[in-house]
């Protein structure tokens, strides 16, 4: 099984102090010129091929979220990521899944990245983000359902294992740049963690395209 690859025990909370962008703890963006994300790190982070990319896949801002199933913030946040979208034409956006909550979260993470296989990632990744509850096996199979996905699919594609290296990929990815946890976002040189409000979203996308101008 996919699963053997991971532990469900990982801490939610990560500090290995190898920060690649400079990331703020207390959610507002952090001055990052001096400590600029190293070309070879950005393609990895951005240019994932078989992750959620939404909004303009030719942009010029791509803006990364690190996100769990059941992480709180997260879930508030998924209106404010689909106005930016609807807002901005020229957004790119990364979803990362990132199941640093245990074993629930990690198979919300493998029938998300399923989904994507019969394009239905967003009214599936909306329909859970919503739930009251654990998002589990037993919170993401009804809400599958419900977005219209082949079952039968879903759970063979959920155990391939390329979509395990896929969240592995991820994984790899938080603990190099230090990340403390979800949500995360990170725009170009800039980042911050923990619940954003939809101006400091926007803020942080600015300062991106005026670093550039």
């Amino acid at each position: 099984m996919a699963d053997s690859i991971f532990t469900p025990d990982r801490r939610r909370f990560l500090q290995i102090g190898i920060a690649a962008g400079a990331l703020s703890a207390s959610g507002i963006p952090a001055q990052a010129q001096d400590n600029p994300m190293p070309a070879d790190l950005r393609q990895d982070l951005e240019q994932e091929q078989l992750g959620a990319v939404l909004g303009n896949a030719s942009g010029d801002v791509t803006l990364t979220e690190f996100f769990d199933y059941n992480c709180p913030y997260c879930r508030v946040m998924v209106a404010d990521i689909h106005q930016l979208i609807s807002e901005d034409p020229q957004l790119r956006v990364v979803l990362r899944e990132w199941p640093v909550f245990g074993a629930g979260s990690l198979y919300s993470a493998r029938a998300s990245l399923a989904s994507l296989r019969q394009g239905r990632f967003w009214q599936f990744h909306t329909g859970l983000m919503g739930i009251e509850g654990q998002a589990d096996d037993k919170g993401a199979l009804p809400v599958a359902e419900a977005a219209g996905l082949d079952m039968d699919r879903l759970r063979k594609d959920m155990d391939d294992i390329v979509i395990a290296r896929q969240i592995e990929h991820s994984w790899i990815l938080a603990e190099n740049m230090g990340l403390a946890g979800t949500p995360t976002f990170i725009a170009g040189d800039f980042g911050a963690f923990g619940r954003q409000s939809l101006d400091e979203l926007r803020a942080m996308i600015a300062q991106v395209r005026r670093s550039r101008s």
